[in-house]
């Protein structure tokens, strides 16, 4: 899906630069969460350094890159300890565990509306039901915990439950259809619809949100195309669509209509590229997604930094900002404002009382081996990452405007 060649042909002067300020920023704050979650996961939150060179990959710090250089980089996060044997171990500060004890609190008070935004889902999909590995993906979207698989899941029998395969698969599947769910974000929003409206899902006529840079107003007097789309009818997302014709202009614009849904329910209005495509079935969408992402660029914008794509929800943002920041966003922006170092280096201190770590010390390489599930979950949640590197990487142009062709090829077909 990525390596399509309308996408990487795009010229960065047809980028949109304060979307890619976003990007960059919370591709540097994701390298300092997942080490923050490695961490938590030991007893004492401290691991031996040697340990983090197995996941170089979702640090995204190949060699001769140091991790050292990386930790010294968020002094007020982590700290750097040596035994007297002059092995090299990564804790964190008083100031960082602070900050997990919250996200923990935060999740909790959330988890109301994230019970919701899963059960949705499983409401918008075909059978009623998706693969729990499917799901997992969208973990810290969502602002899911991170015991995620083994113990949340569980917790909400009245809305889903896990089901086994035959050959061993775990599905999450709805148990009961709640039609107070069964409306849109955009219809809440457009018509002025509460929760404990409830309706049964049919044909919607509702024109989504656009936003373009302003020097792409242009693009509005262009052949009409844009209004065309923006009128035609369309099924609801949570509607049976078994029936629709794929490639057909019902069938597409479903399908934007799905994906504005799914971005909408994000703490960050945007989403990993290639975890949508693991939907396609579920939700009835079609083989080509970024064609159809790239195509309303009106309504998301596709940004190509890092190892994977991302989509964003336009209209959530205001320049680079989010317009609406739920806790958990604004919790990520204190994370984030610790990051960053220019002082000189200092002197790694030694510890004194090492009975506990000597023992952690001995077993680390057993604990290596066997793994286990929730940080195989973690790991698949950072990989999508490059080095890190400073917000200079993204250099703004004057040259921001996207070609008309371009543009209205496009539609081509669609009025």
């Amino acid at each position: 899906m990525t390596s399509s060649r309308r996408v990487q042909d795009r010229s960065k002067n047809k980028r949109i630069h304060y979307l890619e300020i976003v990007k960059e920023k919370w591709k540097i704050l994701s390298k300092v969460l997942f080490l923050m979650e490695l961490l938590k996961k030991e007893k004492e939150m401290v691991i031996p350094l040697r340990s983090l060179d197995r996941y170089r990959k979702q640090l995204n710090l190949p060699k001769p890159h140091k991790i050292t250089d990386f930790i010294r980089k968020c002094p007020k996060l982590f700290e750097l300890y040596k035994d007297q044997r002059g092995t090299l171990w990564c804790g964190m500060t008083k100031e960082a565990e602070d900050l997990l004890e919250e996200e923990e609190r935060l999740i909790e008070e959330q988890s109301t509306k994230a019970v919701e935004y899963v059960t949705r889902i499983l409401m918008m999909s075909v059978d009623k039901r998706i693969q729990l590995d499917k799901i997992a993906h969208f973990r810290r979207d969502f602002g899911l915990p991170i015991e995620f698989r083994t113990k949340w899941v569980n917790q909400y029998p009245q809305h889903f439950r896990v089901e086994k395969s035959k050959d061993g698969v775990e599905f999450l599947e709805l148990v009961n259809w709640n039609p107070a769910w069964a409306i849109t974000e955009l219809e809440k929003r457009t018509l002025g619809l509460n929760d404990g409206i409830g309706r049964e899902p049919g044909i919607l006529s509702l024109p989504f949100p656009l936003k373009f840079p302003p020097n792409y107003k242009k693009v509005y007097r262009h052949g009409g195309k844009i209004e065309h789309f923006q009128k035609r009818s369309y099924l609801s997302p949570y509607a049976d669509a078994r029936e629709l014709k794929a490639g057909s202009l019902e069938f597409d614009k479903r399908a934007v209509a799905v994906m504005h849904e799914l971005l909408s329910f994000t703490i960050e209005k945007r989403l990993v590229t290639d975890h949508l495509t693991h939907f396609r079935r579920e939700l009835v969408m079609p083989q080509k997604l970024m064609r159809l992402l790239l195509k309303h660029f009106g309504i998301f914008y596709v940004s190509e930094r890092g190892k994977r794509f991302s989509v964003f929800l336009t209209e959530a943002y205001e320049g680079s900002e989010l317009i609406e920041k739920c806790p958990l966003v604004l919790w990520k922006e204190k994370v984030l404002s610790l990051i960053g170092y220019r002082g000189k280096k200092t002197q790694v201190p030694t510890f004194s009382d090492l009975s506990d770590m000597e023992e952690r010390d001995i077993i680390e390489e057993k604990d290596i081996i066997e793994g286990d599930t929730e940080m195989e979950d973690t790991c698949a949640d950072f990989e999508e990452e490059e080095i890190m590197g400073g917000l200079d990487a993204v250099s703004p142009t004057n040259d921001d405007e996207l070609e008309i062709s371009h543009f209205c090829n496009s539609y081509k077909g669609t009025s």
